[in-house]
């Protein structure tokens, strides 16, 4: 699977106008936290989710006022109520500002699983052996089919070490 922010720019048209600058720019993107972003969506759905967590924390708060002696305890509930109005937000705007990321899948075979494996061995530390799994590991890696791959590798690395010898 692959990650691409720049051909993300034509899906990040969403018809909700909240595009900085002018219409029909590219968006500004940005990744957080091993995500893609637009910055401009970025902004409202702090903006939003400020407004939306704060305002059910006021409002909260005037209602248990009311219907609660102590202000100590309606100000904890509200908070809660808050704290429900964050995850309202979060839920908008997940919503209002789907995903920028492209996922492009392919089909993998034999030989680019052999290159990923060449480059774990030359990491430091290296690929290690198949004889130094936990039981568990070893069923796991015949469960996903990769078993065979790790024990190929290994008997080829280990011919090609002793040829150089």
């Amino acid at each position: 699977m692959e990650q691409s922010s720049a051909d993300a720019a034509p899906a990040a048209a969403d018809g909700l106008g909240l595009h900085a600058g002018v219409e029909g720019a590219t968006p500004a993107f940005a990744q957080v936290w091993g995500d893609t972003v637009d910055l401009a969506h970025l902004a409202w759905s702090i903006v939003l989710g400020i407004a939306i967590s704060v305002g059910a924390f006021v409002s909260g708060k005037a209602v248990l006022s009311h219907f609660v002696s102590d202000p100590a305890i309606a100000r904890a509930y509200a908070m809660l109520i808050g704290l429900g109005g964050c995850l309202a937000a979060g839920a908008l705007c997940a919503v209002l500002f789907r995903p920028k990321r492209i996922v492009v899948e392919h089909a993998v075979d034999d030989a680019d699983r052999l290159e990923v494996l060449e480059r774990l061995a030359e990491e430091r530390g290296g690929i290690g052996s198949l004889v130094d799994l936990p039981p568990s590991a070893v069923a796991e890696l015949k469960e996903l089919g990769l078993f065979e791959l790790f024990a190929s590798y290994e008997v080829s690395s280990k011919t090609a070490r002793a040829g150089e010898h």
